[in-house]
């Protein structure tokens, strides 16, 4: 199986990628229903509020920082894990075992993991997925993106030269490179006058002169959401590569405007 096929069964079938369509819709819905040009918002306001409630909501759905259960009892402090929630959200919310998804920060930019998979969150403008600018993002999104792609195997800049003249220069390059977990990226969009989203889970590329800015990408938007009540059984998004393209899923809110989400509060 691929890198692609290996990654989407595992956090599928563990029930990671249910949390985070779940958690990014919730987000999204509830900053269109708040966003408003007449008092004030902006494309930075929408693109902050956005971010803070996407972060807040995986937060929840995988019981970390304030909403870790620390009692043993994965059904105390609901009044604190429900505040603020609508009811649908409350309905769908996937209910996953404490301790299957843990915070892993990398330089200070909020990453989730399970297992050794870890991911980062990156906005784009919506329609332009496929070539996200990581020479323009973070310090932190480029060290991902710098990661050596595992498969196909990469022509290695020192091929042709005897061992002895490389001098573990190559594994110093590669190692340079190399985080204490393979990292991916979400990246998520939205238009906010179409009240459409996009979200994607990728090994990013480093685009240094344009062009495609993922070694593979996964849409999360094409799975039909996760059972109520907090809770899944079996859940499972496609193992294979997606063969066709993504499909925007569009949302309800009184969002007003056309200007691009550009602003984020992620580093």
């Amino acid at each position: 199986m691929s890198e692609q096929q290996d990654v989407i069964a595992e956090l599928g079938e563990a029930g990671v990628l249910g949390g985070v369509r779940w958690a990014y819709l919730s987000a999204t819905t509830r900053s269109l229903e708040a966003y408003s040009e007449a008092d004030g918002h902006d494309a930075a306001w929408l693109g902050n509020t956005r971010f803070t409630y996407f972060r807040n909501r995986l937060d929840r759905v995988f019981a970390c920082e304030r909403y870790a259960v620390r009692s043993g009892d994965d059904d105390a402090d609901l009044d604190l894990l429900y505040a603020e929630l609508s009811d649908r959200d409350i309905e769908t919310m996937p209910r996953l075992v404490p301790g299957l998804v843990r915070r892993s920060n990398l330089n200070g930019s909020p990453g989730w993991a399970h297992g050794q998979c870890r991911f980062l969150l990156a906005s784009c403008a919506f329609g332009k997925l496929d070539q996200m600018p990581w020479p323009q993002k973070s310090p932190t999104k480029q060290r991902v993106a710098r990661q050596r792609n595992p498969e196909p195997p990469q022509p290695s800049l020192f091929e042709g030269f005897a061992d002895e003249e490389i001098g573990g220069l190559e594994s110093a390059l590669n190692a340079a490179n190399e985080l204490d977990m393979v990292t991916f990226v979400v990246a998520h969009s939205l238009d906010p006058l179409s009240q459409q989203v996009e979200l994607v889970l990728g090994r990013a590329r480093l685009n240094s002169g344009g062009g495609q800015a993922w070694h593979w990408r996964q849409d999360l938007l094409g799975t039909p959401p996760a059972d109520g009540g907090r809770r899944t059984e079996d859940t499972q998004l496609p193992t294979g590569p997606s063969t066709v393209p993504d499909a925007p899923v569009r949302l309800r809110g009184r969002a007003k405007g056309r200007r691009d989400d550009r602003a984020s509060g992620e580093r």
